[in-house]
């Protein structure tokens, strides 16, 4: 206790010395602890809330899991479906037709994909009714849903019809229909449009997922009107299943595969998912060795200021050694200034850093308005706010990290300290 005592008396009034650069070194160092740990804490946050945050747009929008046949649609699948409802963390199920198709609107024309759903039973399933931007989940008769991206290339507003063609081999189809009505034979192109059995369909409602894949590319409508368009008679292309819990997602597929026949096979979201979870994670850990050596750079700063101070110190430390002060307390000194600073830093970064995370889009915002820097752009991440999320335990890793390296850092200096011969050092001048 008295050693301890000793040394932390010492340690403390080294680290605010009068008349030197010694202090304002201090401070530094102190501050870049700070910054480390501040922007490790901010980033770290952040990353994770865009994590979770896709991650509830994906389970909102996509089932937990789905089930279907490669390359062929699924027959039967009512006794399948009924079999899947029996296990123990089924919710519910709900099946669907999709694929490609061509859309036309205001003679502009995209090649989305369709899905078509049964509204009750998809609203069982998944949360589509809370992506609704515009209009509503209206699928009763021939209505479709488009997502907002595709709305806006096709210029389709609520209350507006669109036409769906069937899929096969259209390009041909339309370039020969171009051909005839340029020629003015306007019986050969109804001849022909015909052919590729246009359906009309009113737009009631517009969805937003916040996923730009999705918001682009897919119109939803009813089952049926999928079904006829792929001649499919009653058959669907999977089932779309909820579970009690998304992460027991791999658990409820395991026990589906023992119910499934060859070629039917089930995914998860995250199977459907796995690139861009792999690569947020990914991008998660790098950030973190990355934004580490920030801390690695204030740990040479504690360095270079404890050298410092041994050089500046030697014939005090030859005095105390020549008094009868232990190695052990000499190292002690050097070892306290270190921690000192690293607990300082870290506990001012702590704060500082959980403070930022809370004000985070208050922050995003006075960026853009005073200084025209856009740090998160809504337009391109599809999100209304920086989304963040504080885990304890990543939290507890980032100090607990900083903490060790800063004292650390006091190793080497305290190794010389204590290495100092008495006599030596008290000729030093």
């Amino acid at each position: 206790m008295i050693q301890r005592s000793f040394s932390l008396f010492l340690a403390l009034r080294y680290l605010r010395p009068k008349r030197t650069f010694l202090s304002i070194i201090t401070l530094i160092s102190i501050l870049g602890v700070t910054l480390g740990v501040m922007v490790l804490i901010l980033v770290i946050s952040v990353m994770t809330g865009f994590e979770r945050e896709l991650e509830r747009k994906v389970v909102g929008f996509d089932a937990h899991v789905v089930v279907s046949r490669m390359d062929s649609p699924l027959t039967n699948w009512e006794e399948l479906q009924d079999k899947i409802l029996k296990l123990k963390d089924v919710v519910a199920a709900a099946p669907f037709v999709q694929g490609p198709v061509l859309v036309e609107h205001e003679n502009i024309r995209v090649a989305p994909k369709i899905r078509g759903i049964d509204p009750e039973a998809e609203e069982k399933v998944t949360e589509l009714k809370q992506f609704i931007v515009q209009g509503d989940l209206d699928l009763d008769g021939d209505k479709v849903i488009l997502g907002s991206e595709l709305a806006a290339l096709l210029h389709a507003r609520v209350g507006d019809k669109i036409t769906l063609y069937s899929p096969g081999n259209v390009s041909q189809i339309f370039n020969e229909l171009d051909r005839i009505q340029k020629e003015g034979n306007k019986s050969d192109a109804a001849a022909l449009k015909q052919m590729i059995l246009p359906r009309e369909l009113t737009v009631t409602g517009i969805f937003e997922s916040g996923r730009y894949l999705y918001d682009s590319d897919f119109m939803l409508v009813p089952l049926y009107v999928a079904q006829e368009v792929y001649d499919l008679g009653g058959d669907i292309h999977g089932l779309a299943i909820r579970t009690t819990d998304r992460y027991r997602a791999d658990a409820v597929k395991e026990e589906i595969q023992g119910i499934l026949k060859y070629p039917d096979t089930a995914m998860t979201w995250i199977d459907m998912n796995k690139q861009i979870f792999d690569a947020i994670k990914m991008e998660r850990n790098v950030m973190f060795f990355i934004l580490l050596f920030i801390v690695l750079v204030a740990a040479f700063g504690i360095m270079n200021t404890l050298i410092t101070v041994t050089v500046q110190k030697t014939r005090e430390i030859g005095i105390m050694k020549a008094l009868g002060a232990q190695t052990m307390q000499i190292v002690g000194v050097f070892m306290a200034q270190g921690v000192v600073v690293g607990l300082f830093g870290t506990i001012v970064g702590l704060i500082t850093g959980i403070s930022l995370v809370q004000y985070r889009n208050q922050v995003s915002d006075f960026l853009a308005n005073v200084f025209h820097i856009e740090v998160f752009p809504r337009s391109v991440y599809q999100f209304s706010e920086i989304p963040a999320e504080i885990v304890p335990s990543d939290v507890a890793i980032i100090c607990t990290s900083a903490f060790i390296i800063c004292s650390l850092a006091a190793l080497i200096p305290a190794y010389f300290a204590a290495r100092l011969d008495p006599v030596k050092a008290l000729r030093y001048e």
